[in-house]
């Protein structure tokens, strides 16, 4: 049963993962943050099982699909309200309740959209299960937790050794003086939201065959993700993806081995431990003003 438990709560804690890298980036890059990432995810897991049992498209296409189609629409959200709402001079709360509005508008257009019936993905692969030791794992959950700390690899490799990268980095910590060399501080900050969007629509086809897709699915794991990210260290990409695990196999251990009661509390009360004795996240990320 723990070996059980431990997969289970590495499946969710890298999708935990994948939306806490997309809070970190758009922080890391843009010096911001969002809410809307949890419905992001649900939109992309919609997406995703619509262009493949909808419209029989193979797995792969309606993945890269749904994750283009998110990476524009993130796009689009910092251009025409982020952005604009910056170019007001507005302080940095108005932006934070902006991507909840987001985030309501997006659910709620999901609801029409796609209907209030949980959709399935059809199999996926011709194997169900793999084999690990004594225990069978659904081949889909594996796949999740490969795909998830690959992301967490390239998006570090991207922000660290990359020109655009590197740009982005520049433009949160002085717009001014990025532009001032020759930094499309516009492009780059609209990428990085297109990139952050286009996580949770990741994360999203990887979660849906495993547990269904319906409206509210990224609304808890939205909210996690932040806690995740907060955990592993506001901004850090290794810090995300440790904090997601982290919050996932406790989570799930708590609920398999004491409670279930308990499974939706505990993520929040080490989120408070940690504000409280190591706002620097366990990678000592500092994201906080002296």
């Amino acid at each position: 049963m723990f070996w059980q438990l431990l997969i289970s709560g590495l499946v969710i804690g890298s999708v935990y993962g994948l939306i806490a890298l997309g809070y970190s980036l758009i922080y890391k890059a843009s010096g911001l943050m969002t809410f809307a990432q949890g419905d992001l995810l649900t939109l992309g897991a919609f997406l995703g099982v619509t262009l493949y049992s909808g419209l029989n498209l193979p797995f792969a296409v309606s993945l890269v699909l749904a994750v283009l189609l998110a990476f524009f629409l993130g796009m689009g959200v910092e251009k025409f309200i982020i952005r604009r709402l910056l170019d007001k001079k507005v302080m940095a709360i108005y932006i934070v309740l902006a991507t909840i509005a987001v985030s309501y508008i997006i659910q709620n257009g999901t609801m029409l959209g796609f209907g209030t019936k949980t959709l399935y993905f059809p199999a996926i692969f011709p194997f169900k299960t793999i084999k690990i030791g004594s225990i069978s794992v659904q081949t889909e959950s594996v796949v999740c937790i490969i795909v998830a700390v690959l992301c967490m690899l390239v998006l570090h490799f991207f922000m660290s050794k990359t020109k655009l990268g590197t740009a982005m980095r520049a433009a949160s910590m002085d717009r001014l003086a990025a532009e001032a060399r020759g930094i499309d501080v516009s492009l780059t900050t609209g990428i990085t939201w297109g990139l952050a969007a286009g996580l949770a629509a990741l994360g999203g086809m990887l979660i849906g065959p495993v547990f269904g897709v319906y409206t509210t699915l990224g609304s808890t794991i939205g909210k996690k993700g932040s806690a995740a990210a907060v955990t592993g260290g506001y901004g850090n990409m290794y810090g995300a993806m440790v904090g997601g695990l982290l919050l996932g196999i406790v989570e799930t251990m708590v609920a398999g081995l004491w409670t279930s009661e308990l499974k939706d509390m505990i993520s929040y009360i080490i989120l408070l431990v940690f504000l409280f004795l190591k706002p620097t996240g366990l990678f000592n990320e500092r994201a906080i003003q002296d």
